[in-house]
């Protein structure tokens, strides 16, 4: 199966929502290639983002489920990459 490589970007604003994002995170946990995550105190908000190789499906349907949660919003950025030594 044909993976992409991406990047989530998550926004958090409701820390209540924080458990329900690592259990999202944890159940794509195969497809993460790293993460990082950085607080912004002055604005009250949770900055995020997660690499990821996986099918466009998966990666879809997991940004769509972090995007409902709520206080959460989150977007995929797609690389253009196709194989090794293309461009």
């Amino acid at each position: 199966m044909e993976t992409r490589v991406a990047i989530i970007g998550i926004i958090v604003e409701d820390m209540s929502s924080v458990e329900a994002l690592n259990a999202i995170l944890h159940d794509y946990a195969q497809f993460i290639i790293g993460r990082m995550g950085l607080p912004y105190r002055e604005k009250k908000v949770h900055i995020i983002s997660i690499a990821v190789d996986a099918p466009q499906d998966i990666i879809s349907a997991m940004a769509g489920k972090i995007g409902r949660l709520s206080g959460v919003s989150s977007k995929a950025a797609y690389s253009d990459f196709s194989g090794l030594g293309q461009k």
